[in-house]
């Protein structure tokens, strides 16, 4: 019995971990702020960031530009979306397929504008990878993480989606 609940208690922690349920958002504390330096420390990434949280700005500049909005909605505990800071985002040759084509937004789906972002796209897993038109439609969208071949693909759809 003992370790039925062992076994029950390392996957419940394992599905939180890759995001299969919605973290309510706690206030921070010094692991947290740890965490949002570790982040920091990754940057600058391959995949050219805006420096905002404001979808309004990234559309613009996508419009601006003829390109589409790719937006990482990620968390600071969510471990699948570290690997991909680590492991995708700064990939040269990714960043250069991404930086032509998108203009992208990393946003902290537990922090500022990024917590009303999330509940107007329903994002219920961390990383939430979505594509958005030029007027905030969803063009492409992948719960979980993903590497690149994966991404490229998904952004390809997109693409192929706009006139």
């Amino acid at each position: 019995m003992l370790r039925v609940l062992i076994i029950a208690g390392l996957a419940s922690s394992l599905l939180a971990a890759c995001g299969a349920g919605r973290n309510v958002a706690a206030p921070e504390t010094e692991r947290e702020a740890g965490a949002v330096a570790e982040r920091e420390a990754y940057a600058p990434f391959s995949v050219a960031f805006m420096e905002t949280d404001l979808l309004s700005e990234a559309i613009d500049r996508a419009a601006s530009e003829d390109k589409l909005v790719f937006i990482d909605f990620y968390t600071t505990w969510c471990l699948p979306c570290k690997l991909m800071d680590e492991d995708v985002f700064t990939d040269p040759a990714f960043g250069r397929y991404m930086n032509e084509r998108f203009v992208s937004l990393k946003v902290d789906a537990e922090r500022g504008n990024g917590v009303n972002l999330a509940a107007l796209y329903e994002v219920q897993a961390y990383p939430t990878l979505l594509f958005v038109d030029t007027r905030g439609r969803v063009v492409g969208k992948k719960q979980g993480a993903a590497y690149q071949r994966e991404l490229r693909a998904l952004g390809e759809a997109a693409l192929a989606t706009v006139p």
